[in-house]
């Protein structure tokens, strides 16, 4: 347990440059209650003391701002930075080293039974208001972009972007996990700059075809 939370710990350093010390992350950094709160609630639900479990997740919801259902299985160096609003449903697996933001929602999309949350695997960036919803997977080393909407399997290696979110980087190109989420490609902005583009060159044979008009009937 103790070297669990002190990996906690190196996380936020190497991931938060905004940390100082040792002190003031124990007692200042919400992402790092969350999680410790539910390692301890993850414990209880294991054994099947399901009240006592939602009562921590709860208790540590009204603190921290952020939700994590008990039931939910997360690895090694989680690391939640400005956490809040975050939620992360009741079967969703997280692996090592991942990394999400303020606003993300990892959930499902209805009423369906078993695994019905998202699978997150190693070395993932899931930037601020992201939503991954259903039983998907989210690749290893992968970059989930600032308000994506996924709703399909994420390849690893990859970077999606938009609503709904599509993969606009895969392998290739090799995915780093760092900070720098806002340089993301934005196909939705391509598109509307082709549309631009089409609709000036519509304009332009419009005006020609009718000075030639105009022309021919002097």
């Amino acid at each position: 347990m103790i070297k669990t939370m002190k990996e906690d710990i190196n996380m936020v350093f190497e991931q938060a440059p905004s940390a100082k010390s040792v002190l003031e992350v124990i007692l200042t950094y919400s992402g790092i209650h969350a999680i410790w709160s539910h390692r301890i609630a993850h414990k209880f639900y294991k054994n099947r003391f399901y009240f006592i479990a939602r009562l921590i997740s709860q208790i540590s919801r009204f603190f921290t701002g952020i939700e994590i259902h008990p039931g939910a299985k997360i690895g090694k160096r989680f690391f939640i930075d400005h956490g809040m609003g975050v939620v992360i449903g009741e079967t969703c697996e997280i692996g090592n080293d991942v990394t999400i933001y303020q606003g993300v929602t990892l959930g499902g999309t209805g009423k369906e039974k078993g695994k019905r949350h998202p699978t997150i695997m190693d070395n993932v960036l899931i930037a601020s208001g992201a939503k991954v919803l259903g039983s998907i997977t989210v690749g290893e080393n992968s970059k989930i972009g600032a308000g994506s909407v996924v709703l399909h399997e994420v390849p690893s290696n990859s970077t999606v972007v938009g609503i709904p979110g599509r993969v606009v980087i895969q392998n290739g190109i090799k995915v780093q996990k760092d900070l720098n989420h806002c340089n993301l490609p934005d196909p939705i902005g391509e598109q509307l700059t082709g549309i631009e583009l089409e609709l000036e060159k519509i304009l332009l044979q419009h005006s020609h075809q009718s000075s030639q008009k105009i022309k021919r009937v002097m």
